[in-house]
């Protein structure tokens, strides 16, 4: 395997590139991950099932957006592409460390805003469906944020989680809810990092850096809403966000009608506790 990924970088990049180190590296639940050097570059490589391919082929198109758009920094992509074994992706390889500095955090919020702000889209959704861990995510277009979040975020994954025999409450009734709680917000459609939990954010030498993204056209709150989720951030990314875009007082209610689509994600993924702190968020939300 690995000389095969070597010898398709070799051909990328255009001269002879030759694994001499090999290091695994954490990379969440679902990819095996590595940095590859030969002696002078280093590379991060994903490696997952042949059949993963798509997959990487969509994230890669993912970070494109984000990386097209010239606000928040992102990892370049090498190559994605396949051996007789695995599929994998290859990007610049960038060290990391927390993003818990005050200064990289207002910078971080200071960038996220722009990206929130960049681009003139009418209409929610993207234009390929993607992935949000390991679960489809639907991105059909549609005028109406109410109608997009409350079917293809609130009631995709509760149909998911039916067909695992999980009910909360009746699908078509809650969808019908959300969309009514939602119908007087009319965002600007924004470009979503969409996975914005801590993990996936990080500092560098040249500044703040995220990646594995989700991305979609959306409610930019629910980016911040995620980021609220897993905890994690200095109240100074929200300083930072705030001297670009002020915040809604109201995302205070919306915020968790946002992370109970990623609650409910992480019910069809891992179930646990999850299904307890759904089951409340439902709860609240109907009370409301």
């Amino acid at each position: 395997m690995w000389q095969a990924i070597s010898n398709q970088l070799s051909e990328t990049l255009m001269f002879e590139f030759t694994i001499t180190e090999r290091v695994k590296m954490s990379g969440g639940e679902i990819n095996q991950c590595y940095m590859i050097s030969d002696g002078e570059q280093r590379y991060f490589v994903k490696t997952n099932e042949r059949e993963f391919l798509p997959k990487f082929e969509i994230e890669a198109e993912n970070l494109k957006a984000l990386r097209e758009t010239g606000t928040v920094h992102v990892p370049e992509v090498v190559l994605i592409s396949n051996t007789k074994e695995c599929a994998f992706l290859v990007l610049n390889y960038i060290p990391v460390k927390p993003l818990d500095t005050a200064d990289a955090s207002f910078q971080f919020g200071v960038e996220l805003a722009k990206l929130h702000k960049w681009g003139e889209q009418k209409e929610f959704g993207f234009d390929q469906d993607n992935y949000i861990g390991a679960t489809l995510q639907p991105n059909q277009w549609h005028k109406k944020w109410s109608r997009f979040f409350s079917e293809q975020r609130i009631g995709w994954q509760l149909q998911l989680l039916k067909e695992k025999q999980v009910t909360f409450t009746d699908i078509d009734d809650f969808v019908d809810l959300i969309n009514e709680q939602l119908s007087g917000h009319n965002p600007k459609p924004s470009l979503l990092h969409g996975d914005l939990w801590y993990g996936n954010a990080a500092n560098t030498a040249f500044g703040p850096i995220c990646y594995d993204p989700a991305s979609y056209w959306g409610d930019r709150e629910c980016d911040l809403a995620m980021t609220e989720l897993f905890g994690g951030f200095r109240q100074e990314f929200y300083d930072g966000y705030e001297s670009v875009l002020p915040i809604d007082p109201i995302y205070e209610y919306r915020k968790h009608i946002y992370n109970l689509y990623h609650v409910l994600n992480h019910c069809n993924l891992f179930g646990g506790g999850y299904l307890d702190q759904a089951e409340k968020l439902i709860a609240t939300i109907q009370a409301s």
